[in-house]
């Protein structure tokens, strides 16, 4: 039986999906596709594959996670080509763990296809290099979305990496940053706010971490957040970057 692919496409330039992963597109019977998946990556696909959108809205879900865990077990059992097609890498907050889980209870055999993720490549497109000798040699990826009422956790985040690649973190950006200089990361360490990371659309805005919840305000989303004096390296490395930076 075709393997169910837990495919990664990449963090929204969909010239960055690897090739392995755009074969499974290719190959694919259907397809079950996120909401950050570029639509140019799924005019890859044949022209009799279906097209399942199961994307999971801000606050609230299109489809449920244990809903789409029923449609990959559903549509494998049926003798299908199945793709699970998620923005950036499926094992990164993508709940690829728990869709192959899933598969496994149910007797299936699955393929991940890793993707190229947010915190590693959107950063990178903006000339944020995440580690860097002297500066930074450990980075954090850190969901913006959970543990925001745990100060031991916060503690633990602030003190113990050199630069912060935090997801999902537009709309608790205040607290994140609150609870970040309570725990002692200086008030001045170098932030910035990529929306739309890697794209034509990207944006970047930069501030020291007490001020960066008030400049990004507006950012479009989605937005990574990076916060590390390695954000400092970007107008020394690429002066000619899509770019909007705030003193």
């Amino acid at each position: 039986m075709y393997p169910v692919k837990l495919t990664g496409a990449g963090p929204g330039d969909p010239d960055l999906i690897t090739v392995k992963g755009l074969r499974a597109i290719q190959e694919a019977d259907v397809i079950y596709y996120d909401r950050l998946v570029s639509r140019e990556l799924l005019k890859e696909s044949s022209p009799n594959a279906a097209l399942v959108y199961c994307g999971k809205k801000p606050g609230g879900y299109a489809v449920s996670q244990e809903d789409i865990n029923a449609m990959l077990v559903r549509s494998a059992l049926s003798g299908k080509r199945v793709t699970r097609l998620k923005g950036g890498d499926p094992f990164i907050f993508g709940r690829g763990g728990e869709e192959a889980i899933a598969l496994k209870e149910a007797g299936l055999s699955f393929e991940v296809i890793p993707g190229i993720t947010s915190g590693a490549a959107v950063p990178a497109s903006a000339g944020i290099p995440v580690t860097h000798r002297h500066v930074s040699s450990s980075v954090g990826i850190i969901a913006g979305v959970t543990k925001l009422d745990d100060d031991a956790y916060w503690h633990h985040t602030a003190n113990s990496m050199d630069t912060l690649c935090i997801y999902m973190g537009g709309g608790n950006i205040n607290l994140i940053c609150e609870k970040l200089i309570q725990a002692g990361k200086p008030a001045d360490m170098p932030a910035a706010v990529i929306s739309n990371g890697t794209t034509a659309d990207e944006v970047v805005v930069t501030a020291p971490l007490h001020a960066i919840a008030e400049e990004a305000a507006e950012a479009p989303q989605p937005a990574m957040i990076v916060i590390g004096e390695v954000v400092g390296l970007m107008s020394r490395l690429n002066g000619s970057l899509r770019e909007e930076v705030v003193s």
